[in-house]
């Protein structure tokens, strides 16, 4: 603003003249005089605020020191001149100095914070105090201006503003986690995303409720919600995991934090509550829990079971034994002569007694087996070797049924890391399967191939062959396909289960394929030997 910009302002001059005379009328006399000088001195060499006299109409009539550090005037540059040139363009077109004036004349004192201009065009944020000057009479003759330069204090209360808000809309995002504030007597202050997702409530549901209604009525009857808060103000926090709440009844199993928030006089002002859902967590553990409970009563039921299988086939064994040794004493006439009919009796109760001996072994082995008492020999096995003796073994009872026996092709070079007799235990299972299965002229079939990392040994039969829904089932101990009490089959059906165990245990495999109705095709697969 310029004498121009308003004729009825008086001049810079006219100003001057008018504050010379003031202070000059209140600088009489002795100690009034010392008092007044000791006075401009103290203000003019205060540093930190800019302190000086305008006139009633808001022209300069001092300048201190501190006027010149932080406005960047000299007092013969300003003084005479009106105060708005301290203020941006923005405020000066609303006309913002002259409403200070009208204020601080209005009320004795006009306070304020905003963007002030130093000489060089820069702007700082500045805290202005004009107060009123008035005579004895109470005639307006001026005023005091004291400003202050808080750009340091501004921009670290903006970076503290914004790292807050950056805060606030963090936790305002959160989906995974409750977060909220209680005041210091438990009600709801704020609330998040999280808060909304995990509990059901919106805010304006939920701000101003105390937090208890998130507890069971068991808790709340317990006063759990108060006991809570009251430790997390004794020992600063607390956390519990445990059943919760939700705005539809339903309950959650939470894992809470609650913290307690202080002034810096010591006064507790709130608590700020992070809330979990584990539901999810929760059912996953227990259902490991359930899990690892029926592994161990399997594990124990199994264990009792073999021990149990490996001593009834032991007890079992002595008197089949000694009844085997007696029939074999009676038939070579130890006893006495024996009569054609006998002998054959006593052959029967032979060939029973070998019977009831094969079944036995098999339990004994499967109970080794599946206790995993088997020891294994491993070495190289050629399997045209291992197929040779136990096709030898199986020739009579081909024979018998006139089942034509195919022998190969089976390479020499198909060569195993296994253990021999328990490869030649698989084989001499698999071709007697074979042959019981097949019906009278029918054929058998053997063969042995290599590849590049494994060896295989096949058993083909023309036999009824087995359902694709039940191919699985035949490796199941206890389990043979078509017994029936009118169409008994001998054995326990433990053969291949044991083969298969004994298979997977040499890093092999034994399967069944081939089409239904078709016969049944075995492969036993096992590692080959690189020598």
């Amino acid at each position: 603003m310029t004498e121009s910009d308003d004729p009825a302002t008086p001049s810079a001059a006219e100003t001057s003249t008018d504050a010379a005379l003031f202070v000059e009328s209140r600088n009489t006399g002795g100690p009034a005089l010392e008092s007044a000088g000791l006075y401009a001195l103290l203000v003019d060499s205060v540093l930190d605020y800019a302190i000086f006299a305008l006139d009633p109409n808001g022209y300069i009539l001092s300048w201190n020191a501190g006027a010149r550090r932080i406005k960047g005037y000299e007092p013969g540059e300003i003084i005479g001149k009106h105060f708005s040139v301290f203020y941006p363009p923005e405020k000066i077109a609303e006309r913002f100095p002259e409403y200070e004036l009208r204020e601080a004349a209005r009320t004795g004192r006009f306070e304020d914070e905003g963007w002030r201009l130093r000489k060089d065009g820069t702007r700082f944020w500045a805290n202005v105090v004009i107060t009123a000057l008035r005579d004895s009479a109470g005639q307006l003759v001026g005023y005091a201006k004291v400003t202050r330069d808080l750009t340091e204090r501004r921009a670290s209360e903006e970076t503290l503003r914004q790292s807050e808000e950056r805060f606030r809309l963090i936790v305002q995002s959160v989906r995974d986690y409750a977060i909220f504030m209680l005041d210091a007597k438990g009600r709801v202050a704020t609330w998040n995303e999280g808060a909304e997702r995990i509990k059901g409530y919106r805010a304006e549901e939920i701000i101003g409720k105390h937090f208890s209604v998130f507890y069971p009525e068991v808790d709340r009857r317990r006063g759990k919600p108060d006991w809570e808060l009251d430790v997390a103000e004794r020992d600063g926090r607390f956390e519990d995991e445990g059943w919760r709440l939700r705005k539809d009844g339903s309950r959650f199993w939470a894992n809470v934090v609650i913290t307690a928030l202080f002034s810096q006089s010591g006064k507790l002002i709130g608590f700020t509550k992070v809330t979990r859902d584990l539901t999810e967590r929760r059912a996953a553990e227990e259902r490991a829990i359930g899990d690892a409970r029926r592994i161990a009563a399997a594990e124990a039921s199994s264990k009792v079971k073999s021990e149990f299988l490996a001593t009834l086939s032991h007890e079992l064994r002595t008197p089949l034994n000694a009844v085997g040794g007696y029939a074999e004493l009676l038939e070579v006439g130890v006893a006495g002569d024996v009569n054609e009919r006998q002998r054959e009796y006593l052959q029967r109760i032979r060939e029973s007694q070998h019977h009831l001996l094969r079944l036995i072994n098999d339990l004994l082995n499967y109970s080794r087996v599946e206790a995993g008492h088997v020891n294994y020999d491993i070495g190289r096995v050629p399997l045209h070797e291992v197929l040779d003796r136990a096709l030898l073994m199986v020739t009579p009872q081909a024979l018998a049924k006139q089942i034509e026996i195919v022998h190969g092709p089976c390479d020499e070079s198909a060569v195993a890391v296994a253990d021999a007799a328990k490869v030649e235990q698989i084989a001499l299972n698999l071709l007697s399967n074979a042959v019981k299965f097949t019906p009278n002229g029918g054929r058998v079939s053997a063969r042995c191939e290599s590849t590049h990392d494994e060896v295989s040994l096949a058993v083909v039969d023309t036999g009824p062959g087995v359902p694709v829904e039940r191919r699985e089932d035949v490796f199941e101990p206890f389990v043979q396909l078509g017994r029936t009490l009118r169409a008994p089959q001998e054995g326990t059906g433990l053969g291949l289960a044991i083969s298969r165990d004994l298979a997977r245990a040499m890093n092999g495999d034994l399967v069944l394929h081939g089409p239904p109705g078709g016969g049944a095709h075995f492969t036993l697969t096992l590692p080959r030997s690189e020598q």
